[in-house]
């Protein structure tokens, strides 16, 4: 999978260069909300409980300033990533202990017929995980901006 295959996973009202949240539990529920204010979701409550349960097994913040909380949840019909971005970070129990910045957020069906699921949150991390990259995600304030950067 190339960097601009993530590209359609992606919609700008899916986007949020400045999240309102202060806390773990506010951007959870900030980007389910972005998700159904899109309408791309048709349970509020089914996806946060999910969310909610992936985290108790273990925090999604993956270190470095990134959390990429993720499921699979009857709520959503297809593969679909929000991102936000904290500037001041919000405490997420990340790896490193370190506040995160930059969360994207994956929702898929239980079950898909390209099963893209893993392929895309694995795609995600690769991208995510080259430093030069990823700082640059901090500094998008528009989504065409944004989107060319998965692009590069």
């Amino acid at each position: 999978m190339e960097k601009i295959e993530l590209v359609p996973y992606f919609n700008e009202s899916l986007f949020i260069p400045a999240l309102r949240a202060k806390t773990k539990e506010g951007a959870l529920e900030e980007l389910v909300e972005c998700f159904v204010e899109a309408r791309f979701l048709r349970n509020p409550v089914i996806a946060l409980e999910m969310v909610h349960r992936r985290e108790e097994l273990g925090s999604t913040g993956i270190g470095h300033g990134i959390a990429i909380p993720h499921g699979r949840t009857t709520a959503a019909p297809e593969v679909m990533i929000a991102f936000g971005c904290s500037k001041n970070g919000i405490a997420w129990q990340a790896m490193d202990d370190k506040p995160v910045h930059l969360i994207f957020m994956v929702l898929a069906p239980p079950q898909e017929l390209n099963n893209r699921y893993l392929p895309v949150l694995g795609r995600l991390v690769e991208v995510l995980s080259d430093s030069p990259h990823r700082d640059k995600f901090h500094s998008v304030t528009t989504y065409s901006d944004f989107i060319n950067l998965l692009k590069s």
